[in-house]
């Protein structure tokens, strides 16, 4: 398979894995954008040791990593948004349980990628896993019209500490729910019951009042394509808890950083 072709199939789950650092679509795409960039000029920097996949994600890492890249502008000089941007990189411990929970990269391609042994890559991992532990508990409304799914849904997040302020099956039950209760996190399928769409339930929402968003899909290919905004945070059917788990801590991580930085302007 040509270069191109193969550097192609991977580009939808990069951008997925690169929103999911950077917190924004406009932040992590402008960091791919700069990747293949970079792959044009010299394609050398994909190692042909290792598969394209692992290539993309290294030169990506290194990208991220590079202090040049770590002020409020991103790789092509655009400002990124301040209410999103923490004041330290993603630190290394959350990209090595994101390429492991939620790329499922094994150890050894994940250790690959971040340039360490297993060993400390497992270290990473578990030195993340104690700061989710540390997390704030909040309150969690999940949009699921599948009964199965949402009782899943329903467990896990209880067992991460937090709490099910109720499940909504279709676009109304879910304002309705949000309005009355407002929640500090939204768990939401896409398709839905009645037809409606939980997209458009969240955009509803999202008019009166900010909040993150994790939207899960049987569908992830049909939003990450670039072509319109698409969801910061994307889980695909069927869903590892390890997945949720990890794209959960990272939306309050940065939602909580925000406010962080907002109590600190105002005082």
């Amino acid at each position: 398979m040509p270069t191109a072709q193969a550097v192609a199939q991977h580009i939808p789950y990069l951008r997925r894995y690169a929103r999911a650092v950077a917190g924004s679509q406009a932040s992590g795409d402008a960091y791919v954008a700069a990747v293949l960039e970079a792959l044009i000029e010299d394609p050398s920097l994909l190692d042909p040791r290792s598969s394209t996949q692992i290539g993309l994600y290294r030169a990506f890492t290194k990208m991220w990593n590079s202090v040049s890249l770590n002020g409020r502008e991103g790789p092509g000089g655009e400002s990124l948004p301040v209410e999103k941007h923490l004041a330290q990189i993603t630190s290394l411990p959350r990209q090595a349980f994101l390429l492991v929970a939620l790329e499922g990269l094994s150890e050894d391609d994940a250790s690959k990628v971040l340039d360490v042994d297993v060993p400390t890559l497992r270290e990473l991992v578990d030195e993340s896993g104690r700061e989710l532990a540390a997390e704030i508990a909040t309150d969690v409304l999940i949009i699921e019209d599948e009964a199965f799914i949402a009782l899943d849904l329903e467990g896990l997040v209880e067992n991460l500490g937090h709490r099910v302020l109720g499940v909504a099956r279709t676009h109304k039950e879910a304002v309705n729910l949000a309005k009355a209760k407002r929640p500090g996190v939204i768990l939401a399928d896409i398709q839905l019951a009645d037809g409606s769409s939980g997209l458009d339930a969240v955009n509803e929402l999202l008019r009166a009042f900010e909040v993150p968003v994790i939207f899960i899909t049987a569908y992830p290919e049909r939003f990450l394509t670039g072509e319109r905004p698409e969801p910061a945070f994307l889980i695909a059917k069927p869903f590892q808890p390890a997945t949720v788990s990890a794209l959960l801590s990272q939306a309050l991580l940065f939602e909580r950083n925000a406010k962080r930085r907002e109590r600190r302007a105002t005082a």
